[in-house]
C-alpha cells in the first residue's frame, strides 16, 4: 500500500475490506467507496471544498441532540429519505402509501381514549379527525395502535417549544390511539398548518445557498402498527396547500391529500357545541399484510 495515487487509491481501499465477514456491510461499503471516489473525480473536488464538506457535517453533528435531528433533515431535503422509503415500501394497489418519518417523532407519546383531544392546549383552530383502518378486503382492523403528531398553528412541534424546569417537554398535538372493534378511530386536535423545517442550522444554510425554501405543506403524521401487517408511517396532507408541489422534503403523494372541511359554529361530530368555526377530516387507512409484501 505504498505510493498510492489518484489512480490506485480506490482499489487499495477496496482491497483493505476484503476480509470483512459481514457480507452486507462489505457490499454497502464497497459501493459507498466507489461512488464517493467517483464523485470526487467527477467534480474534481478541491481540498478547500472537501474541508468545507467536513465542516458542514461536523456542524450538523454538533446541532443534533435528543430534540433536533439535523441528519434526518439533511437526508430529507436531499431526497434520500423519500428514496429509501419508496424502495422499501412497495405495496399492492389499494394500500395506503408510506412517506418520510420526519425528525419529530417521540417515543412514549401519551395514550388517549378515542374521542379525546390530543391538542392538550396547542394553539390552533379545532379539528375533528375520524376514519377507519382496514385490510385489503375492506375488513376493519381492531386494536391498531396509531401514533399521531403534528405542529401547532405557529409551525412548531411540542419538542421545539422550551422545556419545563424539569427539562421535560409537555406533549401537545401528539398522542396514541387504538382503533375500536370495527377498526374505526376518532379524535380531536387542531387544524394542520404549513411550517418551515428548522432552517437556522447547516441544512437551512444549504437550502438558502441552493435557492430553495424550507416549507412543508400542512399535514398530520401517522404511524400505524398492527400484528400481521406492515408498519405504516405516513402523512395526511391538507388539500389546496400552496406547498404541496414544492415540499422541502419531497414527501407528498396525491393519494395522501385530503380535504379539511370547514364548518361554522355549531354541533361538532362528537356532539360538542362549538362556539367558533371548526374543521373535520375523514381519512381511511389500508394496511398491507406482511406476507403480501411486493418483491422487486
Amino acid at each position: 500500500m505504498r505510493n498510492i495515487n489518484e489512480d490506485t487509491i480506490t482499489q487499495a481501499v477496496l482491497a483493505s475490506i476484503t476480509d470483512c465477514r459481514n457480507e452486507r456491510l462489505r457490499q454497502v461499503m464497497t459501493s459507498l467507496v466507489q461512488h464517493l471516489h467517483s464523485f470526487a473525480r467527477e467534480v474534481n473536488l478541491t481540498e478547500e471544498e472537501w474541508f468545507q464538506g467536513i465542516e458542514f457535517l461536523t456542524a450538523t453533528g454538533h446541532i443534533t441532540d435528543d430534540v433536533r435531528q439535523e441528519f434526518i433533515l439533511l437526508s430529507d431535503v436531499l431526497g434520500l429519505s423519500t428514496l429509501v422509503t419508496s424502495q422499501n415500501n412497495i405495496k399492492p394497489a389499494g394500500c395506503t402509501e408510506a412517506t418520510v418519518f420526519g425528525p419529530f417523532f417521540v417515543e412514549g407519546a401519551p395514550e388517549y381514549a378515542l374521542g379525546a383531544d390530543m391538542s392538550n392546549g396547542a394553539g390552533g383552530e379545532p379539528c375533528f379527525v375520524s376514519g377507519k383502518v382496514t385490510d385489503l378486503e375492506g375488513r376493519g382492523l381492531p386494536s391498531v395502535s396509531m401514533d399521531v403528531w403534528q405542529s401547532d398553528e405557529d409551525g412548531f412541534y411540542d419538542v421545539q417549544r422550551p422545556a419545563s424546569s424539569s427539562g421535560q417537554h409537555e406533549h401537545r398535538a401528539r398522542g396514541r390511539f387504538v382503533t375500536d372493534a370495527k377498526g374505526e378511530y376518532h379524535f380531536r386536535s387542531i387544524l394542520a398548518q404549513p411550517y418551515p423545517i428548522p432552517h437556522d442550522g447547516p441544512v437551512g444554510k444549504m437550502l438558502e445557498a441552493l435557492g430553495r425554501h424550507p416549507w412543508r405543506p400542512a399535514h398530520l403524521h401517522f404511524m400505524l402498527v398492527a400484528p400481521g401487517f406492515e408498519r405504516l408511517i405516513t402523512h395526511v396532507f391538507r388539500d389546496e396547500d400552496k406547498y404541496l408541489d414544492s415540499d422541502a422534503v419531497f414527501g407528498v403523494r396525491s393519494t395522501l391529500i385530503s380535504d379539511w372541511v370547514r364548518h361554522e359554529a355549531g354541533t361538532a361530530p362528537d356532539g360538542t357545541r362549538m362556539d367558533r368555526p371548526f374543521y373535520t377530516l375523514h381519512y381511511d387507512f389500508v394496511l398491507n399484510p406482511v406476507q403480501a409484501k411486493v418483491q422487486r
